[in-house]
C-alpha cells in the first residue's frame, strides 16, 4: 500500500518509495508496476500525475483528481511556482550553503543510467538554478577512494527550476554527487554507504511539497520523512537533531 500524505477532492500527494516509476517510460520498458497505476487500484479512481520524481527519488508526490484540477497543477510546475525541500546524502563535505547556476541540456533515459556523458542529448542548456545548504557531516576512518578517509554530509537543497535530474547533476557539478547514483556517482562510495544501512537506494528525497489548492487558493503544505535508510545513517551519524529540526521547519508532524 502506498502511504497517503493527504487526499481531498481534487487532489492526493503521496510518499513515493524509491525504485517505483511515476508513470511508463522510455527508461524501463519491461517495469510492469508504476505509481500511478498503484494508486489508482489503492484509491478506486482514475489519477493523473501534475510531476515526477527520478525513479530512484522518494517523498511528496502529487496526483490531481480530475482533468481541471490536472491542468491546474501542471501550470503552477511549469511555472516553478511550487516550493520545493529535499534532503540528499552526498560525498565529501560540501560549503555551508550555496547557489548552483548551472544550465543543463535535456536528459535521454532510454540510454544507460550508468553512464552520464551519453544520457545528455545535444540539445540547447535550459537555465537551472538549486540553493543548498549543508546540515551535518560525516566521516568514516576507512579508504574508499584515494584520501585515508571517507566523508559525507546531509545537505538540504531546493529546486528553482525543473529539469531532469536537476538536483543530481547539480551537485555532481559542485563534485558532491548524491549517494546511490548509478549515473552520477561514484561506485565505491554507494557501495560503501549501502553496506552502512542496508539499502543501495538513491539517498534523495523530497520531504516538503508546497503547493496553491487549485480550487480554494489556500497554500498546502505536504511533507513526509525520507525513509529508514536515511534513519539508519542519522543514528550512525548523529544527524537525528539536524534532520528532524530541517523535518520540523518542512512541516512535518508526527501523528497525534
Amino acid at each position: 500500500m502506498l502511504d497517503i500524505l493527504y487526499r481531498d477532492d481534487v487532489m492526493v500527494a503521496i510518499d513515493k518509495p524509491s525504485g517505483l516509476l511515476v508513470h511508463r517510460t522510455a527508461l524501463d520498458r519491461h517495469e510492469t508496476e508504476f505509481a500511478v497505476q498503484r494508486l489508482r487500484d489503492q484509491i478506486g479512481r482514475r489519477v493523473w500525475p501534475v510531476h515526477r520524481l527520478d525513479r530512484g527519488t522518494s517523498g511528496v508526490l502529487l496526483f490531481a483528481l480530475d482533468a481541471d484540477s490536472a491542468h491546474a497543477l501542471a501550470q503552477q510546475f511549469a511555472r516553478h511556482l511550487p516550493q520545493k525541500r529535499y534532503l540528499a546524502v552526498v560525498r565529501g563535505h560540501p560549503p555551508e550553503h550555496g547557489e548552483i547556476d548551472h544550465a543543463l541540456r535535456r536528459v535521454d533515459e532510454s540510454l544507460d543510467p550508468r553512464s552520464a556523458r551519453e544520457g545528455v542529448e545535444a540539445v540547447t542548456a535550459q537555465p537551472a538554478l538549486t540553493r543548498y545548504r549543508r546540515l551535518a557531516l560525516a566521516e568514516e576512518p576507512v579508504a574508499t577512494d584515494r584520501y585515508p578517509t571517507s566523508r559525507y554530509a546531509l545537505v538540504e537543497a531546493r529546486p528553482l527550476t525543473g529539469r531532469t535530474h536537476q538536483i543530481r547533476r547539480h551537485l555532481k557539478h559542485i563534485a558532491h554527487p548524491v549517494i546511490g547514483d548509478a549515473r552520477y556517482g561514484k561506485g565505491v562510495h554507494n557501495r560503501y554507504v549501502a553496506g552502512l544501512c542496508g539499502d543501495t537506494r538513491l539517498l534523495l528525497a523530497c520531504v516538503q511539497l508546497q503547493i496553491t489548492h487549485p480550487q480554494t487558493g489556500e497554500e498546502k503544505v505536504l511533507a513526509c520523512r525520507p525513509g529508514r535508510a536515511f534513519d539508519l545513517l542519522a543514528q550512525r551519524w548523529h544527524w537525528r537533531t539536524a534532520m528532524d529540526d530541517v523535518l520540523d521547519e518542512a512541516g512535518f508532524r508526527l501523528p497525534a
